[in-house]
C-alpha cells in the first residue's frame, strides 16, 4: 500500500522546507516535509478556507481537522489571539511541524494533538471548526469528519468545510444539511467550495 499524508507515521525520508506565506495579511515562516498534506506550498483550498473564515459571534474555543503543518490553524491563532486554537491531526510528522511553526512565528494560544478525525477530540462545545478533509481516504472518512464535528461543537457554533466541486461538494453539502438542517456556500473559487453549516 503506498503511504498516504494522512498516515499515522509516514516512513518517507524526511526532508525539510522552509516556505514564506502570506495568510490573513500576515507573513509566516513554515516548515514543510515530505509525507505531509501539499508540502510545496500552502495549497489552493487550506488557503482559501483560512482567508474566508469569519469568527462566530459565540464564545468557545476553535478546532483545525487534519491541520497539517499548520497553515490554516496558525493563521486563525494569529487573527484571534484571544481564543484558543485546537490542532489535530493522524500524522505524527505533520504535528510536530505545527508545533514548530507555531514557535517560528512566535504563537502560543494553540494545542496540537494527534487524534484520527476528531475521535481523541475530548473537549467539546466549540465556536468553530474548520476542515479541509482528506478526500483520498474515502467519503466514509471524510463524513466521520463532519459528524464528529457536530458533535463537537456548541449550539450556534460552525463548520466550515473546503473542498472542490468535483470531488464532492454536493454529497458534503447534502450530508451537513441532513445533520445541521442546514449549509450554506459562502465562498466559490476555482471550483473550490467554501461551505459553513451551523449548529442550531
Amino acid at each position: 500500500m503506498s503511504e498516504h499524508y494522512y498516515s499515522k507515521d509516514p516512513t518517507v525520508k524526511s526532508q525539510p522546507k522552509e516556505l514564506f506565506v502570506t495568510l490573513r495579511q500576515r507573513s509566516f515562516r513554515f516548515v514543510t516535509d515530505a509525507g505531509v498534506f501539499s508540502k510545496g506550498d500552502v495549497d489552493f483550498g487550506s488557503r482559501l478556507l483560512a482567508e474566508s473564515f469569519v469568527m462566530p459571534e459565540v464564545e468557545g474555543d476553535v478546532l483545525d481537522v487534519g491541520c497539517g503543518y499548520g497553515p490554516i490553524g496558525l493563521s486563525i491563532a494569529a487573527s484571534f489571539p484571544e481564543r484558543k486554537i485546537h490542532m489535530v491531526d493522524v500524522n505524527e510528522r505533520a504535528l510536530s511541524l505545527s508545533a514548530k511553526n507555531a514557535e517560528n512565528n512566535s504563537i502560543s494560544n494553540i494545542e496540537i494533538y494527534p487524534s484520527d478525525a476528531l475521535d481523541d477530540v475530548a473537549t467539546t462545545g466549540f465556536s468553530a471548526i474548520l476542515t479541509n478533509p482528506p478526500i483520498r481516504a474515502g467519503k466514509k472518512t471524510v463524513f466521520s469528519f463532519y459528524d464528529g464535528a457536530f458533535s463537537k461543537l456548541k449550539t450556534g457554533g460552525e463548520l466550515w468545510v473546503v473542498i472542490q466541486k468535483k470531488q464532492g461538494a454536493p454529497s458534503t453539502i447534502q450530508h451537513l444539511e441532513k445533520l445541521f438542517g442546514n449549509a450554506e456556500i459562502i465562498v466559490k473559487k476555482k471550483g473550490y467550495h467554501i461551505i459553513r453549516a451551523i449548529k442550531v
